[in-house]
């Protein structure tokens, strides 16, 4: 499997490694910045941990990367097919995101998520890094970032700069199905897992692409 594609807690496990050692960061210190207990982090590394949404992107930010740079397996084939069952589920207080592809342009990647916005909670981030593009397929969303807030139905978009806090909420009763695409600067990313697919495992659900 390639991309996205295999276990995220396996493939997180070896580029979380590689990307800290490459940033000369210990445990102890990523720990400290990141906000997140050592003995948790220990576990990630080792393959063992289950980590939220929030605890993905708190590290994607603390080192400086994608999110993909630490989820993705390996560079993707000519043709990629991702199947539903295939991808781990990262779930986040208000939604639930598949990642399905990460593409690397003009010195940009922009990662492409299944996203899903639960009724039993608002996603709210403080901002980050690089712009955040969602259209609906399902469903009514209510999106706030800065100081705008609308509501979007079925077929809808939005795009903003990812920078301004902002949040996600269902409203209608129902869940919303929508696509979600983040692009960001481009990293270099010889630390991508090759393999590491292979290691089994199923990641459970703040920065989101909307989280810090």
């Amino acid at each position: 499997m390639n991309g996205f594609e295999g276990s995220v807690r396996g493939v997180l496990a070896a580029n979380l490694k590689r990307v800290r050692a490459a940033r000369g960061l210990s445990l102890s210190e990523l720990s400290r910045q990141a906000g997140i207990g050592k003995a948790t982090l220990s576990q990630l590394e080792s393959g063992a941990g289950n980590p939220t949404l929030e605890t993905v992107f708190g590290l994607a930010r603390v080192l400086g990367v994608p999110i993909s740079d630490l989820v993705e397996a390996g560079p993707a084939d000519q043709v990629t097919v991702v199947r539903a069952a295939e991808v781990d589920v990262l779930s986040g207080r208000g939604v639930d995101l598949r990642p399905l592809r990460r593409i690397e342009s003009g010195g940009e990647v922009f990662e492409v998520y299944d996203q899903v916005v639960r009724t039993d909670g608002t996603q709210i981030s403080a901002g980050h890094t690089g712009t955040e593009h969602t259209v609906v397929q399902s469903g009514r969303l209510r999106v706030r970032a800065g100081r705008r807030e609308v509501e979007l139905g079925p077929g809808d978009y939005i795009g903003f700069d990812a920078a301004l806090p902002h949040a996600y909420t269902a409203v209608g009763g129902e869940p919303v199905r929508s696509v979600l695409l983040l692009q960001c600067r481009a990293e270099p990313h010889p630390h991508l897992a090759d393999g590491a697919g292979d290691a089994g495992g199923t990641v459970g659900g703040e920065r989101l692409p909307h989280q810090d």
